[in-house]
């Protein structure tokens, strides 16, 4: 694969993150990123491709695309590509939205969120670095969670002593015992809700802090991430099942995807193929059809289909919807009027309706 590097867009401990065009597209936009390091600490990117690996496919993570070696002006770097998010992260968002989002766009995006750690758990692996500048934005509205780098096994011991992740958002069992299993991204979620929502922290962080105190806070102290007062109590209640310092107490993803905070929700933004038409449009059948999973290939091949016997609800769904359920009998009486003496006249096509 020949490609181009283009601009960095993000850096970390691992090395850089940049755009990247293959030479031979007929697009010259970005179709993905390249994220890389010299080969003396690519450990974590290695480690990132080999969990996304045995992870596979699911809409709310982000896609890997491969990785090779390249040499550039005489350093060995190693490559990983990866799905490229046009709009950004979640922290992007917050700050352009004036440091906080809606409440509905919260609900949308943890939803989202969640339907993915619901698979990265379910796969056995925990992500252990869950915060807003891993959440990553595209056209659609959906999100994705990224970075993984950090993430490990679900109850794999931790062989030494370390901090995973973002010390704003660790949890208290991660402090106190240095365990970081499927709990831990919960505990973080739900400080980046409370991010969401007030554009800070969940922990009041001052200039000048130590750390050492703020996990001291987190892990021994009986305090628990402040709730913002503007939430609904259903989102508060939502952010005290995240909040509960033990972990075997604390909700799992498949049961807060079930919290009424995120009833009736949609993780993404529903796209109306038809919204930008003309009104007429929605008496074209253009839309109406869109509800079927494929074409009749004749007159009897309608299984989905109701007959004109339709409920209220489904006629005034439509005109169009209205309208055709005159044109369709019930088999048969279909089977009749094709019953006749002499030969079929299939040129007339007054009562056909064209679908291709």
């Amino acid at each position: 694969m020949e490609w181009v590097r283009g601009d960095t867009i993000g850096s970390g401990s691992f090395g850089t993150v940049n755009l990247m065009v293959l030479k031979k597209s007929f697009s010259k936009s970005p179709l993905m990123v390249v994220k890389s390091s010299q080969t003396a600490g690519f450990v974590s990117l290695r480690h990132e491709k080999q969990v996304l690996d045995q992870l596979g496919f699911c809409p709310q993570i982000i896609s890997c695309f491969g990785d090779e070696f390249t040499v550039e002006n005489g350093e060995k770097k190693y490559n990983l590509f990866l799905e490229y998010a046009k709009k950004g992260s979640l922290a992007d968002r917050v700050k352009k939205s004036g440091g906080s989002l809606t409440e509905s766009d919260v609900r949308r995006y943890v939803r989202s969120i969640l339907k993915g750690l619901s698979f990265v758990h379910g796969k056995g692996f925990v992500h252990c670095d869950v915060k807003l500048e891993n959440i990553l934005l595209f056209d659609d509205g959906d999100v994705k969670i990224a970075d993984f780098g950090l993430a490990k096994r679900n109850g794999e011991k931790q062989r030494t002593v370390e901090i995973r992740g973002t010390p704003l958002n660790i949890a208290p069992e991660s402090v106190n015992l240095n365990v970081y299993d499927s709990p831990v991204d919960i505990w973080a979620l739900g400080c980046a809700v409370v991010e969401m929502i007030t554009g800070k922290p969940a922990w009041k962080f001052e200039p000048g802090t130590s750390v050492a105190a703020l996990l001291f806070r987190i892990g021994v102290d009986d305090e628990l991430p402040g709730i913002p007062a503007e939430l609904s109590e259903g989102g508060k209640d939502f952010l005290g099942k995240c909040f509960v310092r033990d972990p075997k107490k604390r909700w799992t993803a498949e049961m807060l995807l079930d919290h009424p905070f995120l009833a009736g929700e949609n993780d993404t933004i529903e796209i109306n193929p038809c919204h930008e038409e003309e009104e007429e449009a929605s008496t074209s059948g253009r839309c109406w059809f869109e509800e079927f999973s494929e074409s009749p290939r004749c007159p009897f091949h309608f299984p989905d289909w109701v007959s004109t016997q339709s409920t209220a609800s489904s006629q005034e769904n439509s005109s169009f919807g209205s309208s055709f359920s005159s044109y369709v009998s019930s088999p048969m009486e279909r089977i009749r009027e094709l019953a006749c003496d002499g030969p079929l006249h299939w040129s007339i096509s007054g009562n056909w309706i064209t679908l291709r």
